[in-house]
């Protein structure tokens, strides 16, 4: 309904609506937005009721019929919080941190933890980015702290993902489970990010068979010359490839290098309001150079693990060619420069 109309002059210790018969079922939109539920109780002098309200979605309309009957019964609402509490204590408790900061400890012991998982990675949303789409990096990102309670939140997202990537080697910069629609762009870092997070959770679990694991690809027409993005249904493919080669497929397509050597940005580098930078194919990403280092730094080992020799050679070929550009094209003298744009810009920190 409507907060104007469930409050009028009054605020929320008396709202004027509490004096109607019945909420007047008025509709709102945006701010003016409120849930606010009316219901009729009759209780008997020295009796107590106890009232539960239920919120929730089925798959279809038989399994939330079933989810409402259920929780009708009050014994059944208790019982299910009471679980729902053991669950989150037992999973956040895992970590304990001591510092002289009593708000530190509140944060480091479960807090973020908490928020991590419910917000980020459950309900896929956050304070300025609530649209339920599974981001590539974003999410990817979030699990790695979900490793010190759950490594296999870490190796379901790094798995789910790896379904995102297309066999160009790009991937979906994010998508709908519900609709499996998503956005094919020329962001270049999430990609790479798959790459990291998996050479992450491989040195913290041992768990080198996550290499193995069997993963389709998305196929679909590769972005037109002067296309940034599309969103759309793209097709699961029916070739499936190792994580370990959807790594590689990662890496390969990232080793697109502009006139200084670094890699190129395209429509964004992390950063994504870096987007018209090297939107024409130009501008590259003195970060992104960096990235790539530290991510092809953690990868080696892992090709040496598979006796990639090939690659090994390769990537350490790369890693040398960027420490080089990287401390003489895009050091100033003072400050390593940011980026460099499709009409030769240099991005440099003010020394203002």
């Amino acid at each position: 309904g409507s907060r104007v109309s469930f409050f009028r002059d009054s605020g929320i210790n008396n709202p004027s609506a509490l004096d109607q018969l019945e909420l007047n079922r008025e509709n709102s939109f945006d701010k003016d937005g409120i849930s606010a539920i009316e219901i009729i109780i009759t209780i008997d002098a020295y009796s107590k009721k106890t009232i539960a309200f239920s919120v929730g979605a089925g798959r279809n309309r038989e399994e939330a019929l079933d989810l409402a009957y259920k929780y009708s019964n009050i014994y059944n609402c208790k019982n299910e919080y009471v679980n729902v509490k053991k669950y989150w204590e037992n999973l956040i408790s895992k970590v304990q941190v001591q510092t002289p900061m009593e708000s530190t400890n509140i944060l480091l012991n479960g807090w973020l933890i908490y928020q991590t998982l419910s917000s980020r990675i459950f309900a896929k949303t956050g304070f300025y980015q609530s649209g339920g789409a599974y981001g590539f990096r974003d999410q990817l990102q979030d699990s790695m702290l979900a490793k010190y309670v759950d490594s296999e939140i870490t190796k379901n997202q790094i798995i789910n993902s790896a379904k995102h990537q297309f066999i160009e080697g790009d991937v979906e910069h994010w998508w709908h489970e519900e609709t499996g629609r998503g956005i094919r762009s020329r962001i270049t870092d999430d990609r790479l990010w798959l790459v990291y997070v998996t050479c992450d959770y491989i040195e913290f679990t041992s768990d080198y068979q996550i290499l193995n694991e069997e993963i389709s690809y998305k196929e679909a027409e590769v972005l037109k010359e002067n296309e940034e993005e599309r969103y759309d249904l793209y097709q699961n493919s029916k070739f499936k490839e190792s994580l370990y080669f959807h790594c590689i497929r990662a890496i390969e397509v990232s080793l697109n290098f502009g006139k200084h050597g670094i890699p190129k940005i395209g429509t964004g580098d992390w950063n994504d309001s870096f987007s018209s930078l090297g939107a024409k194919g130009v501008g590259e990403s003195v970060w992104l150079g960096f990235f790539t280092y530290e991510v092809l730094k953690k990868f080696i080992p892992i090709c040496r693990y598979m006796n990639d020799e090939t690659r090994i050679k390769k990537y350490e070929e790369v890693m040398n060619n960027l420490k080089r550009v990287l401390n003489t094209e895009c050091w100033d003298g003072r400050w390593f420069r940011r980026a460099f744009s499709d009409s030769g810009d240099i991005l440099r920190k003010s020394t203002k």
